[in-house]
C-alpha cells in the first residue's frame, strides 16, 4: 500500500531529477566562500527577492533564528504574534541562545497583528524595560495568505518606532503563487526574509536569509557559532536551485488539490448529516478540520493510517497538499476521513 502523507509539506521526496542535479553539483568549502554552486544561489535568491545579499541556512527555524540574532542584542526584545513559528515553534531559540526577550500579541483572524495592540507593547526608553528592537511577522499564516496592505501598514509602524521588520516566509512561494504578487515585492517592506525550499518546492534540505548585506554578514558570523557553516554545500544548492527551476508555478496544483479535498470532504460531511467537523476553506495547501473532540480526532488519525493515509490527531487537524499528494488520491482521502469521523 502507497502511503499518503498529509502532515506537512515537509515529507516530500527529491525527485530522480532533483537527485541527479545535486550529484552533478560543482561543490568547494564554502566555509571558505568557495562551493560555486552556494555562491550563485545566493545570488540568484539575493535578486529574486530584491536584497543585497543572501545566505544558505540548514532551516527556516535555523534562519529565522539567524535573523533575530543579526538584529537584535542580549536584552533587547522582538514583537511576536503569539501563534507564529518564531515564537511557538522553533524551541525559544531567540531567548535561549540570543537572551532576546519575546513580546507576543494575539493573531487576528486573517493572520496578521493589530497595529494598535502593538504600539502598546513598544517600551518606553527606561531601564526597567527590555528594548523593543524588531517586529517579526508571517506570510503565510496556517496557509492564509496576509493581505499585502498590513505588511505596508507595519512598514510604516516599524518606521514610527525605530524597529527593525523581519518576514517568517517559510510559505512565502505559496503566497506568491496564489496572489501572482512578485517576490521583489513582497519582499521590500522588510529588512530580513526567511524563505524554505524544503516544504513547498521539495528540497529536502534549506532555507535562505535575505537581507541586506551587513545583516548577512552578521548572520553568517552566527550561522558558524551555531555549527551551521557547511563544507561541500553545493550539493544542498543544487537541490535549492532544481526547486527553484521547476516547482515554483507547480504549487498552484497543490492550491487546487486543498481546495478539491476541502470540497469533497465538506460534500461527504454534508451528505452523512454531520455537523460536528468544520472544514476551513483553503487559501494556499493546508485544509483545516475543527473537531467536536480530541478523542474523535485521534480515532479518525488511527483508522486512516489502517488505510495508509497519515493525518495529525489534534482536534484542529491540518491536512497538507504537496507535489506528492497526486489529485487521484484526492477522493479517497476524503471518504476515509468522512467514514471514519462518523464511526468516531
Amino acid at each position: 500500500m502507497t502511503t499518503i502523507d498529509l502532515r506537512s509539506d515537509t515529507v516530500t521526496q527529491p525527485s530522480a531529477a532533483m537527485r541527479a542535479a545535486m550529484a552533478a553539483a560543482a561543490t568547494g568549502d564554502d566555509v571558505y566562500g568557495e562551493d560555486p554552486s552556494v555562491n550563485a544561489l545566493e545570488a540568484r535568491v539575493a535578486g529574486l527577492f530584491g536584497k543585497q545579499a543572501a545566505l544558505l541556512c540548514t532551516s527556516g527555524t535555523q534562519s529565522n533564528l539567524l535573523a533575530l540574532l543579526s538584529q537584535c542584542q542580549r536584552g533587547e526584545e522582538y514583537l511576536v504574534g503569539e501563534e507564529y513559528h518564531t515564537y511557538r515553534y522553533e524551541a525559544g531559540g531567540a531567548a535561549v541562545l540570543g537572551g532576546i526577550v519575546p513580546q507576543t500579541v494575539p493573531v487576528l483572524s486573517d493572520g496578521s497583528l493589530d497595529l494598535a495592540v502593538l504600539a502598546t507593547k513598544v517600551k518606553a526608553d527606561d531601564p526597567h524595560f527590555p528594548i523593543t528592537r524588531l517586529l517579526a511577522l508571517e506570510n503565510t499564516h496556517t496557509g492564509k495568505v496576509i493581505p499585502a496592505q498590513f505588511f505596508t501598514a507595519a512598514r510604516e509602524f516599524a518606521n514610527t518606532h525605530g524597529l527593525r521588520l523581519h518576514l517568517d516566509g517559510a510559505r512565502l512561494f505559496n503566497a506568491h503563487v496564489a496572489t501572482k504578487q512578485p517576490l521583489i515585492e513582497m519582499a521590500a517592506p522588510f529588512d530580513s526574509v526567511s524563505v524554505c525550499l524544503s516544504k513547498g518546492l521539495g528540497a529536502p534540505i534549506g532555507s535562505m536569509l535575505v537581507a541586506d548585506a551587513d545583516t548577512v554578514r552578521i548572520a553568517r558570523r552566527w550561522r558558524k557559532m551555531l555549527g551551521g557553516g557547511m563544507r561541500q554545500a553545493g550539493i544542498v544548492a543544487a537541490g535549492l536551485d532544481y526547486a527553484l527551476d521547476h516547482n515554483i508555478q507547480r504549487l498552484a496544483d497543490d492550491h487546487l488539490r486543498a481546495i478539491e479535498l476541502a470540497n469533497a470532504l465538506q460534500a461527504g460531511f454534508t451528505a452523512q448529516g454531520m455537523r460536528t467537523v468544520t472544514v476551513q476553506p483553503p487559501q494556499t495547501n493546508m485544509v483545516y478540520l475543527d473537531f467536536a473532540s480530541a478523542e474523535v480526532a485521534a480515532t479518525v488519525a488511527k483508522r486512516c493510517k489502517e488505510q495508509g493515509i497519515l493525518v495529525p490527531s489534534s482536534k484542529r487537524m491540518r491536512l497538507v497538499t504537496h507535489l506528492d499528494v497526486s489529485a487521484s488520491v484526492i477522493h479517497r482521502v476524503a471518504e476515509v476521513i468522512v467514514a471514519a469521523s462518523a464511526n468516531g
